[in-house]
């Protein structure tokens, strides 16, 4: 019995797998709010009192670089190291690993409801694989095939230098270098970055909001969703908002077909994390597809590239895959 996780700046999901059931079917499962809790351990500790089922191993997707086994976590304060957490939670083992290395790990093993097609493309047999996910922070990882599977690889990459490719966006990283030494990609492509975008529109292009809109932004727990809200609003759209999510595909599909050219990603690209399945509507526009091919002489190959939505929980999968996989090489 394996507990999996999939670790988030805004919210976690833990449960509980067998091998006899598979990744695809968790026999527990709860998703609460990362914020509530001081520790993943104290998190854990809830969830296996309240599910009451003996496991004797985890493995969790975590958000930042996993090093011998210990990760300070981006966009949460806790620090985590497979022995203590192990100790505390009275295990035989655990296992962390990148959160974007455990969505990649999901990829090759989802089904066809786990998708939603962006670009059909024509996808190489056992080219490389690109996923770039927008949740809370901006994550990043791919795939390459070793000859007789997918390997799964993790980066950082959300970190790396936002590049603006218009005159919005150029005056988007000259207000954002105002506020910050450094603007990564993930500054203005997730959850944290959405907003950023918003206040630029309305204090430095002073496109207009109505007062009923900008309060309830103002007064949101969440800003990104309210502001996703407003955008996707079939009765009344606000402009304000529109334009925001806007401007986030344009950058999004840049930096996507940015980590497509760098993997030479003709497997196929993925999408995943909560932004995408929120404004899925909005992805299937011309918008994104446009920027996304806006690479100059190779936008024939960017063409090609098959492009998907995941709108499974896919870390969470691909946590319980690999360790399920993991585990089980070690059992007596």
């Amino acid at each position: 019995m394996l507990l999996a996780g999939d670790i988030g700046g805004t919210k976690t999901d833990l449960a509980i797998f067998s091998n006899e059931a598979g990744p695809h079917a968790p026999l527990a499962q709860a998703e609460v709010h990362s914020a509530d809790y001081p520790s993943l351990q104290a998190l854990a500790r809830e969830f296996l009192t309240k599910v009451n089922t003996s496991v004797d191993r985890a493995c969790f997707g975590v958000p930042g670089p996993v090093i011998d086994g210990r990760v300070k976590t981006t966009n949460l304060p806790w620090m985590m190291d497979e022995h203590s957490l192990a100790k505390e939670l009275n295990l035989r083992s655990v296992h962390l690993m990148n959160d974007l290395e455990a969505i990649a790990e999901a990829i090759p093993i989802l089904r066809d409801r786990d998708v939603r097609g962006l670009n059909a493309g024509r996808p190489a047999p056992k080219g490389a694989i690109a996923v770039i996910a927008p949740g809370t922070g901006l994550g990043e990882s791919f795939l390459t095939w070793n000859e007789s599977r997918y390997v799964a690889h993790g980066s950082e990459g959300g970190h790396a230098d936002f590049a603006p490719t218009d005159e919005r966006q150029i005056g988007l990283i000259r207000h954002m270098l105002k506020r910050f030494d450094h603007v990564s990609v993930e500054h203005v492509c997730s959850g944290i970055g959405i907003p950023h975008i918003y206040e630029y529109l309305r204090d430095i292009e002073h496109i207009p909001e109505t007062p009923k809109v900008a309060q309830s932004i103002a007064s949101a727990k969440d800003p990104t969703a309210a502001i996703i809200a407003s955008a996707t609003n079939p009765e009344n759209p606000s402009g304000l908002c529109a334009a925001t999510v806007d401007t986030f595909i344009s950058i999004l599909a840049s930096e996507a077909a940015n980590l497509a050219l760098k993997v030479l990603a003709t497997g196929g690209v993925y999408l995943a994390g909560g932004i995408p399945r929120r404004i899925l509507g909005v992805l299937q526009r011309p918008r994104f597809m446009e920027s996304f091919k806006r690479k100059g002489r190779f936008s024939d190959l960017m063409e090609r590239i098959p492009i998907y939505v995941v709108v499974a929980r896919a870390a969470l999968v691909g946590a319980a895959a690999h360790g399920l996989e993991r585990f089980e090489t070690e059992l007596p």
